[in-house]
């Protein structure tokens, strides 16, 4: 049986490292459709899997597999995709000066610049980032 899990890294600069919350996130039933969806279409065309969209947000609600979107979004960014060990699928995204102020505290992974499919979702403590502030936001999802 396949199981997947996943996990939240957050960097904030500005410009020396000011705060790093991680974190386990919540899986949700629409990913786990996406997934499925993708593995049927990789063999008709393999660009149509673009879960490689990164948002933070400012919602507190606990994270749920019924979630299909965020709580409070504040920005979206394309991330940098990678393929880590044979299982790991990290994307990474930095929210440069400007983009994504204010008290972020939720963060999730879709497969499309704006509205699109949930894949994870995760809630952690609040990092404060300042007009002039980057923050780096990976999200490691593994298959074992």
């Amino acid at each position: 049986m396949i199981k997947v899990k996943g996990r939240w890294y957050v960097s904030l600069y500005g410009p020396e490292k000011k705060d790093y919350v991680e974190g386990d996130n919540v899986i949700t039933l629409d990913g786990l459709s996406g997934l499925v969806s993708h593995l049927y279409s990789a063999t008709v065309a393999a660009s149509t899997f673009t879960f490689r969209y990164i948002a933070i947000g400012a919602g507190s609600a606990a994270a749920a597999n019924t979630d299909s979107a965020l709580g409070s979004e504040l920005a979206r960014h394309t991330g940098t995709v990678s393929q880590i060990t044979g299982g790991i699928y990290r994307v990474t995204a930095t929210f440069t000066s400007g983009l994504g102020t204010g008290s972020v505290s939720e963060y999730g992974l879709f497969d499309s610049s704006s509205a699109g499919t949930l894949f994870s979702r995760d809630v952690e403590a609040v990092v404060t980032k300042g007009d002039s502030d980057s923050l780096t936001v990976t999200t490691e999802v593994t298959f074992s």
